[in-house]
Protein backbone atom coordinates (compact mmCIF):
# COMPACT_ATOMS: atom_id res chain seq x y z
CA UNK A 1 0.00 0.00 0.00
CA UNK A 2 2.80 2.53 0.74
CA UNK A 3 4.42 1.73 -2.32
CA UNK A 4 1.34 2.34 -4.02
CA UNK A 5 0.96 5.44 -2.78
CA UNK A 6 4.63 6.58 -3.11
CA UNK A 7 4.04 6.27 -6.63
CA UNK A 8 0.99 7.97 -6.45
CA UNK A 9 3.19 11.03 -5.45
CA UNK A 10 5.97 10.92 -7.88
CA UNK A 11 3.05 10.17 -11.04
CA UNK A 12 1.73 13.62 -9.07
CA UNK A 13 5.09 15.27 -8.93
CA UNK A 14 6.13 14.53 -12.46
CA UNK A 15 3.17 15.85 -13.78
CA UNK A 16 3.40 19.10 -12.06
CA UNK A 17 7.14 19.38 -13.30
CA UNK A 18 5.65 18.58 -17.12
CA UNK A 19 3.55 21.35 -16.55
CA UNK A 20 5.99 23.87 -15.11
CA UNK A 21 8.18 22.73 -18.35
CA UNK A 22 5.48 23.22 -21.26
CA UNK A 23 5.40 19.74 -22.02
CA UNK A 24 2.63 17.81 -23.78
CA UNK A 25 0.68 16.13 -21.39
CA UNK A 26 -2.18 13.42 -22.44
CA UNK A 27 -5.84 12.02 -20.83
CA UNK A 28 -6.29 8.68 -22.83
CA UNK A 29 -8.89 7.35 -20.57
CA UNK A 30 -7.32 4.05 -20.06
CA UNK A 31 -7.95 4.04 -16.64
CA UNK A 32 -11.02 4.38 -16.73
CA UNK A 33 -13.56 3.03 -14.72
CA UNK A 34 -14.95 -0.70 -15.29
CA UNK A 35 -18.61 -1.96 -16.15
CA UNK A 36 -20.64 -1.64 -13.31
CA UNK A 37 -22.10 -4.58 -11.50
CA UNK A 38 -25.32 -5.19 -12.92
CA UNK A 39 -25.18 -2.04 -14.95
CA UNK A 40 -25.30 -2.24 -18.63
CA UNK A 41 -22.47 0.68 -19.01
CA UNK A 42 -19.66 2.65 -16.85
CA UNK A 43 -21.40 5.89 -16.90
CA UNK A 44 -19.97 8.94 -14.55
CA UNK A 45 -20.86 12.26 -14.12
CA UNK A 46 -17.36 13.84 -13.90
CA UNK A 47 -13.98 12.36 -15.04
CA UNK A 48 -10.51 13.89 -13.63
CA UNK A 49 -7.36 13.04 -15.83
CA UNK A 50 -3.91 14.02 -16.03
CA UNK A 51 -5.04 17.84 -14.40
CA UNK A 52 -8.37 17.77 -16.98
CA UNK A 53 -11.81 17.71 -15.38
CA UNK A 54 -14.66 16.03 -18.27
CA UNK A 55 -18.12 16.65 -17.48
CA UNK A 56 -21.40 17.76 -19.55
CA UNK A 57 -20.82 21.58 -20.75
CA UNK A 58 -24.88 21.84 -19.74
CA UNK A 59 -27.41 20.51 -17.64
CA UNK A 60 -29.97 18.22 -20.00
CA UNK A 61 -32.76 19.86 -20.69
CA UNK A 62 -35.49 17.80 -22.95
CA UNK A 63 -34.44 14.52 -20.08
CA UNK A 64 -35.62 14.18 -16.49
CA UNK A 65 -31.97 12.27 -16.64
CA UNK A 66 -28.84 13.26 -14.68
CA UNK A 67 -26.38 14.37 -17.37
CA UNK A 68 -23.43 11.51 -17.59
CA UNK A 69 -20.27 10.56 -19.63
CA UNK A 70 -19.79 7.41 -20.75
CA UNK A 71 -16.40 5.24 -21.49
CA UNK A 72 -16.91 3.24 -24.98
CA UNK A 73 -14.22 1.03 -26.41
CA UNK A 74 -12.97 1.23 -30.07
CA UNK A 75 -13.54 -2.51 -30.79
CA UNK A 76 -10.47 -2.57 -32.92
CA UNK A 77 -8.24 -0.95 -30.98
CA UNK A 78 -9.63 -1.89 -27.37
CA UNK A 79 -8.65 1.35 -26.39
CA UNK A 80 -11.50 3.50 -24.08
CA UNK A 81 -12.98 6.62 -25.10
CA UNK A 82 -14.92 9.08 -23.67
CA UNK A 83 -18.38 9.99 -24.93
CA UNK A 84 -21.73 11.82 -23.83
CA UNK A 85 -24.25 9.53 -22.53
CA UNK A 86 -27.12 11.54 -23.88
CA UNK A 87 -27.68 9.35 -26.97
CA UNK A 88 -31.16 11.30 -27.44
CA UNK A 89 -30.23 14.70 -26.58
CA UNK A 90 -26.76 16.15 -27.96
CA UNK A 91 -24.67 17.57 -25.18
CA UNK A 92 -21.18 19.23 -25.72
CA UNK A 93 -18.56 17.30 -23.22
CA UNK A 94 -16.42 20.03 -22.07
CA UNK A 95 -12.46 19.24 -20.53
CA UNK A 96 -11.63 21.96 -18.12
CA UNK A 97 -8.12 22.39 -17.77
CA UNK A 98 -6.17 23.18 -14.16
CA UNK A 99 -4.02 25.28 -15.16
CA UNK A 100 -4.58 27.30 -18.65
CA UNK A 101 -2.67 25.85 -21.99
CA UNK A 102 -1.77 26.54 -25.15
CA UNK A 103 -2.57 23.70 -27.45
CA UNK A 104 -4.96 21.16 -27.80
CA UNK A 105 -5.19 18.06 -29.94
CA UNK A 106 -8.16 15.31 -29.45
CA UNK A 107 -7.90 12.21 -31.43
CA UNK A 108 -11.97 11.34 -32.01
CA UNK A 109 -13.87 8.35 -33.61
CA UNK A 110 -17.46 8.25 -34.30
CA UNK A 111 -20.69 7.69 -36.19
CA UNK A 112 -19.98 7.64 -40.18
CA UNK A 113 -20.84 10.82 -40.98
CA UNK A 114 -21.43 12.99 -37.77
CA UNK A 115 -19.87 16.60 -37.96
CA UNK A 116 -17.00 17.07 -35.29
CA UNK A 117 -16.58 20.73 -33.36
CA UNK A 118 -13.62 21.08 -30.79
CA UNK A 119 -13.52 25.10 -29.77
CA UNK A 120 -11.55 26.45 -27.18
CA UNK A 121 -12.31 29.00 -24.47
CA UNK A 122 -10.35 31.31 -22.33
CA UNK A 123 -11.39 32.10 -18.96
CA UNK A 124 -14.04 34.98 -19.28
CA UNK A 125 -16.20 31.95 -21.82
CA UNK A 126 -15.15 33.47 -24.89
CA UNK A 127 -13.91 30.98 -27.99
CA UNK A 128 -10.94 31.76 -29.46
CA UNK A 129 -9.99 29.07 -31.46
CA UNK A 130 -12.09 25.83 -33.02
CA UNK A 131 -12.00 23.11 -35.45
CA UNK A 132 -14.11 21.26 -37.16
CA UNK A 133 -14.75 18.41 -39.58
CA UNK A 134 -18.41 18.55 -41.59
CA UNK A 135 -18.32 14.17 -41.32
CA UNK A 136 -16.18 11.54 -39.83
CA UNK A 137 -14.55 9.62 -42.13
CA UNK A 138 -16.47 6.74 -43.00
CA UNK A 139 -15.39 3.01 -42.81
CA UNK A 140 -13.79 1.60 -45.95
CA UNK A 141 -16.11 -1.66 -45.57
CA UNK A 142 -18.80 -2.38 -43.36
CA UNK A 143 -16.86 -4.49 -41.31
CA UNK A 144 -14.30 -2.49 -40.52
CA UNK A 145 -13.28 -0.36 -37.52
CA UNK A 146 -14.62 3.44 -37.16
CA UNK A 147 -11.22 5.20 -38.34
CA UNK A 148 -10.13 7.73 -35.95
CA UNK A 149 -9.15 11.66 -37.06
CA UNK A 150 -7.63 14.65 -34.71
CA UNK A 151 -9.17 18.11 -34.71
CA UNK A 152 -6.49 20.82 -32.93
CA UNK A 153 -6.74 24.47 -31.09
CA UNK A 154 -4.52 26.91 -30.38
CA UNK A 155 -4.29 29.96 -27.98
CA UNK A 156 -2.75 31.73 -25.63
CA UNK A 157 -4.35 30.42 -21.95
CA UNK A 158 -7.34 28.15 -23.21
CA UNK A 159 -9.37 27.22 -20.30
CA UNK A 160 -11.29 24.57 -21.49
CA UNK A 161 -12.48 23.19 -24.59
CA UNK A 162 -15.88 21.47 -25.55
CA UNK A 163 -16.34 18.92 -28.60
CA UNK A 164 -19.59 18.16 -29.81
CA UNK A 165 -21.55 17.58 -33.58
CA UNK A 166 -23.16 14.27 -33.11
CA UNK A 167 -26.79 14.93 -34.24
CA UNK A 168 -29.78 12.84 -32.28
CA UNK A 169 -28.33 8.98 -31.88
CA UNK A 170 -25.38 9.72 -33.36
CA UNK A 171 -22.00 9.63 -30.81
CA UNK A 172 -18.57 11.19 -30.52
CA UNK A 173 -16.26 9.62 -28.73
CA UNK A 174 -12.77 11.46 -27.84
CA UNK A 175 -9.96 8.63 -27.87
CA UNK A 176 -7.33 10.96 -26.10
CA UNK A 177 -6.67 14.46 -25.40
CA UNK A 178 -3.18 16.16 -25.60
CA UNK A 179 -2.46 19.74 -24.58
CA UNK A 180 0.22 21.68 -23.65
CA UNK A 181 0.48 23.95 -20.39
CA UNK A 182 1.11 27.39 -20.31
CA UNK A 183 4.92 28.08 -19.69
CA UNK A 184 4.71 30.06 -16.53
CA UNK A 185 7.78 32.14 -14.78
CA UNK A 186 5.77 31.57 -11.26
CA UNK A 187 6.36 28.17 -10.53
CA UNK A 188 3.73 26.40 -12.64
CA UNK A 189 0.58 27.78 -11.49
CA UNK A 190 -0.02 29.90 -15.66
CA UNK A 191 -0.06 33.05 -13.84
CA UNK A 192 2.05 36.06 -15.16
Amino acid sequence: MRIVRALTVVCFLCECLAAALGKEQVADFENAVPLVAGDKANRVAEWVESGVTFALARAPQRSKGKGMLMFFTHLASGRKGLVSAMATEPIPVRATFAQPVTSVTVTFWGSTVTPALLQAFDAAGQVISEARLDAAPPRKAPGDPAPTFTLSVQGSRIAHVEFSGPREGEFLVADEVRFTPVVSDTGGDGRR
